[in-house]
């Protein structure tokens, strides 16, 4: 850690901290970084305030496209799993996504899908909270709790604030290379989290929304209040802050992903804000990946709903009807299928359904392949869709 930038911060300060190493039971005495609490406004170059109010445009016309949807909680399916399956990467954890686009989550069966599909469940949690309610430590835990549940990360610190000091690098490094150290355990740790959730309840009243997400953001990634999932529920966290400042009324905005493609560019500048205070530096950044996740996502929505409606047309034209049609009219939210799933939805027979899927296969509109779960059916080109989301 760069303790001698870090003692000059003026953003935050070094703490002493003591104790013994749980993998060698090696005493250490080092210190750690205790972020001050965020400042109610910032200075920005006029280029920032650009690049801002450029993000804050590209946000509000991904809501527009969204809402002018018939059923717009369609769209939330896919993206928020390919939300989930870009910031679970950005961990170290990988899953194909046809292997959590499964409305029921029956191929979730690695570990892996199970990461991604339980931060699916977590995203879902947020997302249902009313705008109104604060945001709490206890909300947090509970998060928490979703996301690492059945997990290698499962056990005594599940939906628990951390009890032990952290450190971010490589697990085999002394400590004194370890990339970062953030707050100790206890009072500091607390009372650090509770200064933001303070201000994300209560941001200033003339900070753009965008500018707020990247402030939080950066906090609640710094204070790094668990001993893992920091960096998922962080990202979250960004989506979640535009929702409260309502200027995104449908959670469709995938963020992962630019991050994920930009992610040594990313880490180094939340560390490089820490040392400098810089915050025009980081909401350059930041806001740069807002605004191209708005617009790449807005885009998605359109190819999405134009292959969905050509979709439909192609299997009226064949003579499609009922549960078939039915499941073709909604296959942009639900690419990966199986004939369980489809039948309990549209309240059919297994033998109905069954036929359905392979009705629609026969006019290649889906394809079947074997598991070890069974047939399942796949809209390959919503999944190409979902894969190749350029950012």
């Amino acid at each position: 850690m760069d303790f001698e930038g870090l003692k000059e911060s003026p953003i935050g300060r070094l703490v002493p901290i003591t104790g013994t190493t749980a993998r060698s039971g090696a005493t250490y005495n080092s210190f750690a970084y205790l972020p001050d609490p965020l400042p109610v406004s910032v200075d920005l170059s006029p280029a920032t305030w650009t690049l801002v109010a450029a993000a804050e445009a590209a946000v509000a016309r991904l809501d527009q496209a969204a809402s002018q949807v018939a059923v717009p909680a369609l769209l939330r399916v896919p993206t928020i799993r390919r939300e989930a399956q870009s910031t679970t990467a950005l961990e170290g954890t990988y899953a194909p996504l046809e292997d959590v686009l499964g409305p029921d989550g029956q191929d979730g069966q690695t570990p892996e899908a199970l990461e991604v599909l339980n931060f699916v469940r977590v995203a879902e949690q947020a997302f249902a909270w009313p705008t109104k309610n604060a945001l709490t430590a206890k909300a947090l835990c509970g998060l928490h709790k979703t996301l690492v549940d059945g997990t290698s990360s499962d056990g005594p610190d599940a939906g628990k604030l951390r009890d032990r000091q952290v450190f971010i690098g490589r697990p085999d490094a002394p400590i004194a290379q370890a990339r970062f150290i953030p707050p100790p355990p206890g009072k500091l740790l607390t009372g650090a989290l509770d200064d933001l959730l303070r201000w994300v309840n209560s941001p200033p009243t003339d900070m753009p929304s965008v500018v707020a997400a990247g402030l939080a953001h950066y906090q609640l990634e710094t204070v790094h209040p668990f001993s893992d999932g920091n960096g998922r529920i962080g990202r979250l966290l960004i989506v979640l802050q535009l929702i409260r400042h309502g200027v995104l009324a449908n959670p469709v905005l995938v963020v992962s992903p630019w991050f994920e493609r930009h992610q040594d560019e990313y880490h180094n500048q939340l560390l490089a804000l820490s040392v400098s205070g810089d915050w025009d530096a980081w909401i350059r950044f930041f806001a740069t990946g807002i605004e191209h996740s708005a617009l790449a996502t807005t885009g998605l929505v359109a190819e999405l709903l134009e292959w969905q409606s050509e979709t439909v047309a192609k299997a009226r034209a064949a003579g499609v009807r009922g549960v078939a049609e039915r499941v073709a009219g909604e296959l942009a939210g639900f690419p990966v299928l199986r004939a369980g799933w489809v039948a309990e939805r549209h309240g059919a027979t297994q033998q109905a359904a069954m036929n359905a899927l392979r009705r629609l296969t026969e006019l290649d509109i889906l394809e079947e392949r074997a598991t070890h779960g069974g047939r399942v059916f796949l809209a390959r080109e919503v999944i190409r869709m979902l894969t190749e989301l350029h950012v």
